[in-house]
């Protein structure tokens, strides 16, 4: 096996996801295409969708190391906002080292069932960061989800209310999702069946001249409609026009964001 298959595999699979966020397209030739022309038309690199699609079931869906030239690493690096595939692999052995030596010592004992520790778990259910971190703190009973009047552990830990995400719908209003019991509220408000995600994770973000690179990459995405840029806390579509939120870049940020 290659020595940097993991990192070719994981680099690969990143690139894919983030061009299925930012296009509606949803089959796989629609995706590389479109990522052939964002490469070409906002990072200046060239690699055509043929290539891709070689690498991507080559690496990922068999498995198999290809040799991959290091400029064309280099540029799916930069498109995913890393200097290059060193820095990539760098930032990918760090999280990797980090979140299995905090988390090392740590089981799930779960009746009439064998113990996993936590690392194997995530890798078998491909949970990231966030959800490993959640993980960890409802093992702990760390966690806390806050509202504009009072903060209230998870029911079924603290024996308290039962979370919102219990009501059967959700509507959005202005800057988040509200939970309801009623499916029907007027005809100026959309209902919809609730989603834990989006419910839990989706919010507006009110202030964008608080944002920057450092605290908005890889965590802020947009949606640009009539010239007006909005920033959003998770990916998925936009509450009210239905568009794919796109992750944000540099450029974005630098332009509509910040002070």
């Amino acid at each position: 096996m290659s020595k940097f298959l993991p990192q070719k595999r994981k680099l690969l699979e990143e690139v894919f996801q983030k061009a299925s966020n930012d296009t509606p397209e949803k089959s796989f030739n629609g995706i590389v295409n479109y990522l052939e022309r964002t490469l070409k038309d906002d990072y200046q690199i060239l690699l055509s969708y043929k290539s891709f699609e070689t690498y991507y079931k080559t690496v990922v869906e068999r498995d198999e190391d290809y040799n991959i030239k290091t400029v064309i690493l280099d540029d799916l690096s930069r498109y995913l906002e890393y200097d290059n595939f060193r820095a990539y692999c760098l930032d990918w052995k760090t999280i990797e080292y980090t979140i299995s030596q905090t988390l090392s010592k740590i089981v799930i004992n779960i009746t009439n069932k064998p113990i996993f520790t936590m690392p194997d778990f995530f890798k078998k259910n491909g949970l990231g960061i966030m959800e490993m971190v959640f993980v960890l703190l409802l093992v702990t009973g760390g966690v806390v989800f806050s509202n504009p009047k009072s903060s209230t552990r998870l029911g079924f830990i603290s024996g308290s209310n039962p979370p919102a995400t219990d009501k059967p719908f959700m509507y959005w209003n202005k800057d988040r999702y509200m939970a309801t019991d009623s499916s029907y509220l007027g005809p100026q408000i959309k209902v919809e069946p609730m989603d834990e995600e989006n419910f839990t994770y989706l919010k507006k973000i009110t202030r964008p001249d608080t944002l920057t690179v450092d605290n908005a990459l890889h965590k802020v995405w947009y949606d640009k409609s009539n010239n007006e840029v909005e920033f959003f806390t998770s990916f998925g579509k936009h509450p009210e026009n239905g568009k794919t939120l796109k992750e944000v870049t540099p450029y974005i940020i630098s332009t509509y964001a910040g002070e």
